[in-house]
């Protein structure tokens, strides 16, 4: 894909996620994308989607926005003390549920392109007082991260949102410190979606026509240098992914999927 491909691509994203942000309506209403239940509250969309209520019913106003396709930090293993690295943090949902955690010995940091979003969080982590978390704006195919500093990466339905996977992979195998591990929930292909939703600019904003094969992420990864790498789908999410467009058949190609791995 080219570069001027590649950047419409991403100002599409950084458009719709500002409003997001601005609107703290999460993905349902804020503009067309059929992202979410008729009548479901954000909460009850992020409960769907693999979070506790215990989990989130003390977060922040504002942090949690109804955005993801899954809990990276469900099946993630965090020790206290490690460095956590959440790649397109929105809202900050993520960080502060990871910051409980790694306790105050332990650091965690969001990265995300938008700056409404980025304000959002900070926002956030003054109203919650958490002092073990950062934001930083940045580019995930371009980390503003020291390398070998992170001792877990998490993403909740992000990285389909960039044009160039391996540079975010390699990206994330940079900064992560050897022993390091992955824990992704994002949206994969079973097969190739038609050219009409590969050039449909609102799907890519609703994490439908970026998402990448399940063979081509296993070599991404595994050319990055990630070993035991592993993704496994939900079969569960097909009800969400049908609802996102309605007989679109959508489903019989996507997934949402967990994907870890770790650098030697």
């Amino acid at each position: 894909m080219n570069t001027s491909k590649n950047n419409e691509l991403k100002k599409v994203v950084k458009e719709h996620y500002g409003k997001v942000a601005v609107n703290a309506t999460g993905c349902c209403g804020n503009g067309s994308l059929p992202c979410c239940g008729s009548g479901d509250s954000l909460t009850q969309i992020s409960e769907r989607i693999g979070y506790r209520p215990d989990e989130i019913s003390n977060l922040p106003e504002g942090a949690v926005l109804g955005l993801g396709c899954g809990n990276p930090l469900g099946l993630a293993r965090i020790k206290e003390g490690d460095t956590i690295l959440d790649l397109g943090s929105g809202g900050g949902i993520d960080c502060f549920l990871a910051s409980r955690k790694v306790g105050p010995r332990g650091k965690v940091i969001g990265i995300d392109m938008t700056p409404e979003m980025v304000a959002r969080a900070r926002r956030n982590a003054d109203s919650g007082n958490y002092q073990n978390v950062e934001f930083r704006l940045g580019d995930i195919e371009a980390l503003p991260v020291e390398s070998n500093s992170v001792n877990l990466i998490i993403s909740n339905c992000v990285i389909n949102l960039s044009p160039n996977k391996k540079k975010v992979y390699a990206e994330a195998f940079r900064v992560m410190k050897p022993g390091g591990e992955l824990s992704i929930s994002d949206i994969v292909a079973y097969k190739p979606l038609s050219d009409e939703w590969r050039q449909n600019l609102e799907a890519f904003s609703a994490c439908v026509s970026g998402a990448a094969l399940i063979d081509e992420l296993l070599e991404i990864l595994r050319a990055c240098g990630f070993v035991d790498v592993k993704i496994t789908p939900d079969p569960e999410s097909s009800r969400m992914i049908k609802e996102w467009y309605p007989g679109s058949g959508l489903e019989e190609y996507l997934v949402s999927a967990h994907l870890s791995a770790r650098k030697p």
